[in-house]
Parts: structure tokens; C-alpha cells; sequence
């Protein structure tokens, strides 16, 4: 018998860290912001024309003025959240696709002060076979969403 936990395990491995947003998420997005760069992609995965790849590095590149990001969800998300508020005190605006993981080190260094959209129930990425064994939130790194009042899980949109 398979246990939920084997499951979880082999969906969402160190293996990979790679999954696609569902095109109705980036879209509802989108639609709001029109962003110019995906700043952390594959070829195969991007949203936008412009994009980073990993062998591109886009840490260590400027970014766009609006950009999307669902970064790889291993130890690096750190940096992800470190460069998307240097790049959010520059001017620039990022949504960023993450684990809600309000208990992390990162999540209180860099997101919690911008405003945060906790997405209902868990995500089903493009390929995966089962939904995310986690929640997932929107952080709008950015300085018009910086200690925003409205940084609070809302009633979804119909």
C-alpha cells in the first residue's frame, strides 16, 4: 500500500524542482499585472517571451520592471525572496508563486512585509500527477504593496 507520505515524496522531490504553474493561475495574474519576465524559468515552463533559465542565472541578472516568478522550492528559495525585495526596493514589482511556509526564516525576513495572497486549497501543477502536499501564496514584492494593510488571505475571486 502506498502511503500518502510516499506519494508526496516521489511527486515533489529534491529530483526535481521544476514544476509549471497552471495557466489559470499565471493567467488571473497576468491580467492584473502584465508582466514582462519570467525570472526563473525553463524553456519549456516560461509564461512570458522574455525569460531566465537556470543556466542563465537569473539571480545574478536584473530583473524587469514587472516580473513573474515560481522558483525552484528547494533551499534556495531564499535567495529568491532576497533578490525579489532588492529588485522590489529598486523600483521593480515581482509576484512570486511560493509554499505558504509562514514558519520559514525567509518568509519573515523578506515577504511577510509585503502584501500576501494565500491561495484555497493546494495547487495541481502542470505534470504533476497529484496536487502540491502543501499550501501556496502570491507575495507581491513590490514597494506600492509594502506593509499593505490588505496583507491578508481574501475570499477568492469569482
Amino acid at each position: 500500500m502506498t502511503t500518502k507520505a510516499q506519494i508526496n515524496n516521489g511527486i515533489f522531490s529534491a529530483a526535481r524542482d521544476d514544476w509549471e504553474t497552471p495557466q489559470e493561475l499565471f493567467d488571473r495574474m497576468d491580467r492584473q499585472f502584465h508582466f514582462e519576465m519570467d525570472v526563473a524559468a525553463t524553456a519549456e515552463n516560461t509564461k512570458c517571451m522574455n525569460f531566465y533559465t537556470r543556466e542563465m542565472d537569473g539571480l545574478s541578472l536584473p530583473w524587469s520592471r514587472v516580473n513573474w516568478c515560481n522558483p525552484p522550492y528547494g533551499a534556495e528559495i531564499l535567495e529568491w525572496c532576497r533578490k525579489a525585495d532588492e529588485e522590489a526596493q529598486n523600483g521593480n514589482l515581482t509576484v512570486m508563486l511560493i509554499p505558504a511556509r509562514t514558519d520559514a526564516g525567509w518568509f519573515h525576513e523578506y515577504c511577510k512585509k509585503y502584501r500576501i495572497e494565500f491561495i484555497r486549497g493546494r495547487i495541481k501543477f502542470v505534470g504533476a500527477k497529484y496536487n502540491a502536499p502543501f499550501p501556496s501564496m502570491f507575495v507581491f514584492f513590490g514597494k506600492e504593496f509594502e506593509n499593505d494593510v490588505y496583507n491578508t488571505a481574501r475570499k477568492e475571486e469569482k
